[in-house]
């Protein structure tokens, strides 16, 4: 079993009001970067900062390394376009960092990074891989893709409340520029990334096709966002089962409508309760409140736990070592020194 993380950027996450990343996109730009760096290494190699939002909620990226401590698992860092640094041994899929979503091709090269992702997943040698992602925006980019192939268009946020109508604009605006309507992309799910999408759904497609292809069963580790990527296999005329392993926080947000859109997609949904309201502590508190939710692999991380002979009140314990780590010493907001440093970090871009 291995933990696959495929990163990338997107300038759709420039769009203000549309991730909690802030105004600031020259430091969210690293956010990928960083998360990859902290789920390889346990700390920043060449990302200049540590993702986290305003209040001070940290990037799941802290889960997934903490997850990963305490059970070993392997991980594979995949690069689908990022534009800022990583310290992560990355394999490379794509080219370039998608485009805005409103311009006409949000991802120019889909179809090359679709099929060298396909490559990858059918070669790696595993009898079962669990794929995260790490894109700032990415929630919008799905809510393209989900509604060029026609599927139900639901999404999350990494916001506690979700901005829903302004993502709807940005891609019916983005749907329009392209010259599709919904549904236009339905069984061509290149056309639909290319379009609307981002390089991370490309490359995620492609790994989850490959490795099911090949006999690999795949759990896509995530929420909305994996979800539209799993809509991208179906459509690419994969049958295979896929399991949707994502967390407590995805499924109480009545905004993503997560288990009807997993059951849309023949999908088999995971949901694991980390129960962070056990602890009080700032890198757990901020998700308690509805801010974050998942990303970086964390509701697969959660489930693997789940799986395993370790527990949950371990696991919590780990992500307070990780957070003091990562963390010690910068009292936010001034992570790194500046106030607009950090409050410009910020999320995931979930």
């Amino acid at each position: 079993m291995r933990v696959v993380l495929v990163a990338g950027t997107t300038e759709t996450a420039e769009v203000p009001g549309i991730s909690a990343a802030g105004a600031d996109p020259e430091l969210m730009r690293h956010t990928p970067g960083a998360d990859l760096d902290i789920v390889a290494h346990g700390e920043l190699v060449l990302a200049p900062v540590v993702p986290v939002s305003p209040s001070g909620c940290p990037t799941p990226a802290v889960v997934t390394r903490a997850a990963r401590e305490l059970l070993g698992f392997d991980a594979v860092c995949v690069d689908a376009g990022i534009a800022g640094r990583t310290g992560a041994p990355a394999l490379a899929v794509g080219d370039a960092p998608g485009a805005d979503v409103r311009e006409r091709a949000a991802v120019p090269g889909a179809e090359e990074t679709y099929e060298r992702a396909r490559e990858l997943g059918a070669a790696l040698p595993d009898d079962r891989l669990v794929i995260g992602e790490t894109i700032p925006g990415g929630t919008t980019t799905a809510l393209g893709v989900l509604r060029a192939l026609g599927e139900e268009p639901s999404v999350s946020s990494s916001l506690p409340e979700n901005p829903l109508e302004l993502k709807r604009e940005v891609v019916a605006e983005g749907l329009d520029e392209s010259g599709l309507a919904p549904g236009d992309a339905a069984g061509d799910p290149v056309r639909a990334v290319a379009a609307v999408g981002d390089p991370v759904l490309a490359a995620v497609a492609g790994l989850t096709a490959g490795a099911v292809e090949s006999g690999t069963r795949v759990t896509l580790a995530g929420g909305t966002q994996l979800a539209a990527a799993a809509a991208l296999v179906r459509h690419a005329g994969v049958d295979a089962p896929l399991t949707l392993a994502t967390t407590s926080f995805v499924a109480a947000d009545d905004s993503a409508e997560i288990a009807g859109l997993a059951d849309s997609l023949d999908v088999e949904l995971v949901v694991t309760d980390p129960e962070f309201e056990a602890v009080d502590h700032p890198a757990m508190d901020a998700y308690v409140a509805g801010e974050a939710k998942e990303g970086v692999g964390m509701g697969g991380a959660l489930s693997l736990v789940e799986e395993s002979s370790a527990s949950m009140v371990e696991l919590r314990e780990r992500i307070v070592d990780v957070y003091d780590r990562l963390l010690a010493g910068r009292d936010h907001p001034a992570l790194s020194g500046s106030t607009t440093e950090a409050s410009n970090a910020a999320e995931s871009g979930r």
